[in-house]
C-alpha cells in the first residue's frame, strides 16, 4: 500500500488541509459608505520590516472588489466568543453587519468591537493564485489592547475550536 497519492482529488485535498488548524479573522473595509467584510481563515504575517500581512480570497468574492477599490482593509482577529460573527460574515448576500458593534480605524475601516486585535492595512500587492487572490497589506496602525484572558477562535476539520487553558509544566 502506497503512503502517498499522486492524484489530487478536491475532496481529499480539502480533507487533508482540514488537518491544519487556523485562526479566524474577518477582513473589513468600506467604500462610499457601504460596509464590506468576509470571514477569512487564510490570514498570516509576511514581513516584520516593513510590516506586511496577507490573506487569500476567492476570485469570485462579492466583497473583495469593493475592498480592492477602497485600497485598504482591517484584519479583525476574532476571539473564541465571536463564532457567531464568523458565521455571519461567511454568508453570501446577507447583511453581514446586522447587529455587529463597530468602531472606525485610523484609515476609516470598520473594526469589529471585541475582537482580540485589529490591524489597519493598505493594499500593498495582489497575486493571482488558481481560483484565489493572495492579497498583501501593509500595516499602518493596530489596536493596542493587551488581552491576556481572551483566547482566539480556531478552525479545525470543518469546525470551530477553542483553546483550553493548561497547567504550566
Amino acid at each position: 500500500m502506497s503512503l502517498f497519492s499522486s492524484v489530487i482529488e478536491p475532496s481529499g485535498y480539502r480533507e487533508a488541509l482540514g488537518h491544519y488548524a487556523s485562526g479566524i479573522a474577518v477582513i473589513t473595509s468600506q467604500l462610499d459608505g457601504e460596509l464590506l467584510g468576509f470571514t477569512c481563515s487564510s490570514f498570516c504575517s509576511v514581513s516584520m520590516s516593513p510590516p506586511l500581512v496577507s490573506f487569500s480570497v476567492m476570485s469570485d468574492s462579492a466583497s473583495y472588489p469593493g475592498i480592492r477599490q477602497a485600497g485598504r482593509f482591517a484584519v479583525n482577529i476574532l476571539s473564541d466568543q465571536q463564532a457567531d460573527i464568523s458565521r455571519q460574515f461567511a454568508r453570501r448576500g446577507a447583511d453581514k453587519w446586522d447587529g455587529v458593534e463597530r468602531l472606525e480605524s485610523p484609515l476609516g475601516n470598520p473594526v469589529i468591537a471585541g475582537s482580540l486585535h485589529w490591524l489597519d492595512c493598505r493594499i500593498h500587492a495582489e497575486h493571482v493564485a488558481g481560483d484565489h487572490l493572495i492579497v498583501v497589506g501593509e500595516v499602518t496602525a493596530m489596536s493596542s489592547r493587551k488581552s491576556v484572558a481572551a483566547r482566539p477562535l480556531l478552525y479545525y476539520q470543518g469546525q470551530y475550536r477553542y483553546l483550553v487553558a493548561q497547567q504550566a509544566w
